[in-house]
């Protein structure tokens, strides 16, 4: 991110426009319906410029632009079409202090005017660093199809009542509060007009704190396997109403992005045979956020239901008196075996599929190794790294072929995803440099043409 996004407080600011131009008129449009201080400088202003300062909206100097004409301006814009008097602007500009944007020249700029979708005082500002114009133009199209007209009214009455809603608790209480507003009892009430809408707020805010204080609720939620892309619905909005989010290790950052910003976030980091946080703390932070009232939400990588001890934090949160919901996702063997362009289970070669994990031994050696072995067999094995070798002399020792094939994916679903062929005789060697989560495809060979994008041979 080269250009920071920030809404510059403009009221009683001066900014400066030099040149007179069609490029100025269109940022004046923009600049008007701000309450900044104006000043157009321009030896030929076009007759919109003109009827703009007869009624008062803008100062205009008619001239050449001078040292000086930009102290106290805050931002000042280059709109001449000209490049020599624009560098001219740019000069003289930052000489007195002010930040320049050079209408359409990025690199001179050193700011840039996003598009905009203007609902006062709701405004979205939408920003490709000058990469692609097009494109946000087109975005902008659909959020101006999507957000009503209304939506303005709506944020300017609950402005005026938000000293009001201070009556009920923070977080939890009020954000629930300004949601039904928004969303159901503000909307509903537009249609009749803007009295309408503040008996509506009165009604609401009544309402609420009348209302017992709701207990905290768990989410426990599956994050997937990494790309945020595979995040489900219902995952995303549970992220967005969460006021706390206790998160795994595996937990991809571009999906803790999606948490609201005022969220707390707490790494519940677990590792196999490495740093991690025990399963007892995990469930006494759980509680302890969900007594207070908080939302909470048990964000784990891959889904819930699959070695994800949910039964163990199901049973905490019973226990504390607190509700619950369980929010799949996809599973890591789902998304590895995606990418091999195999399926888990195939008519003819098999009907049923193993998932396994490595990081308990003990576990591991409950298994049905000779079934494991048969051929036709598969296996998705699930943080086998370390017990690759014991794993291998199990199989081998129960009937299983040397030749089987393996298959290693590293960072499943992810943009540094790897895929490595195996076979049961080679498989302890082929982990030695593998790095990431990996899931143990067993009975599975990737497809030719997935090998070949993997070993670089096919460009994508």
């Amino acid at each position: 991110m080269n250009h920071f996004p920030v809404f510059l407080a403009l009221e009683g600011r001066r900014v400066l426009v030099a040149g007179g131009g069609d490029a100025a008129v269109a940022k004046l449009r923009l600049l008007l319906k701000t309450t900044a201080r104006i000043t157009v400088v321009a030896e030929a202003p076009a007759p919109e410029i003109e009827a703009w300062a007869a009624e008062g909206k803008l100062s205009l100097i008619r001239r050449g632009l001078e040292p000086g004409d930009a102290t106290c301006c805050v931002v000042a814009y280059g709109a001449h079409e000209d490049a020599a008097l624009d560098a001219r602007t740019l000069e003289l500009a930052r000489a007195d202090g002010a930040l320049v944007n050079i209408v359409d020249n990025l690199e001179l700029s050193q700011f840039i005017t996003p598009a905009i979708v203007d609902r006062d005082p709701v405004v979205v500002a939408i920003g490709t660093e000058g990469a692609a114009p097009v494109l946000a133009r087109s975005i902008k199209a659909d959020l101006e199809a999507a957000l009503p007209a209304r939506l303005g009214l709506l944020a300017r009455i609950g402005k005026t009542f938000r000293k009001a809603a201070d009556a009920l608790p923070f977080g939890a209480p009020r954000r629930r509060f300004w949601a039904e507003y928004y969303a159901e009892a503000g909307p509903r009430a537009a249609e009749a007009g803007e009295t309408a809408v503040r008996a509506a707020l009165d009604t609401l805010l009544a309402e609420h704190i009348a209302a017992e204080a709701r207990p905290g609720h768990v989410d426990l939620v599956g994050a997937g396997p990494g790309d945020p892309e595979l995040l489900t619905l219902k995952a995303r909005n549970a992220l967005d109403r969460a006021d706390v989010v206790i998160h795994d290790r595996l937990v991809a950052p571009a999906i803790l992005e999606l948490a609201r910003r005022e969220a707390i976030l707490v790494e519940a980091g677990k590792e196999g045979f490495g740093p991690s946080t025990a399963q007892d703390d995990i469930n006494a932070m759980m509680v302890e956020h969900g007594l207070k009232g908080s939302h909470v939400v048990r964000l784990k990588a891959g889904d819930p239901t699959v070695f994800g001890r949910l039964d163990e934090e199901i049973e905490a949160l019973e226990d504390a008196g607190l509700s619950w919901s369980i929010v799949p996702g996809i599973t890591a063997a789902s998304a590895a075996v995606a990418g091999i362009g195999q399926s888990l289970t195939k008519r003819g070669r098999n009907g049923s599929v193993h998932l396994l994990t490595g990081h308990d031994v003990k576990g591991f050696a409950d298994q049905d190794w000779r079934a494991l072995a048969e051929p036709g067999a598969v296996a998705a094995i699930y943080m086998g790294k370390r017990a690759a070798r014991w794993m291998q002399g199990r199989l081998l020792m129960h009937g299983g072929r040397p030749a089987t094939p393996v298959t290693i994916v590293e960072n499943a679903s992810r943009p540094d995803q790897q895929v490595r062929a195996a076979t049961l005789a080679t498989l302890p060697d082929a982990l030695t440099d593998i790095e990431g989560p990996a899931v143990l495809l067993l009975g599975l060979a990737p497809r030719a043409a997935v090998e070949a994008i993997a070993n670089r041979e096919i460009a994508l």
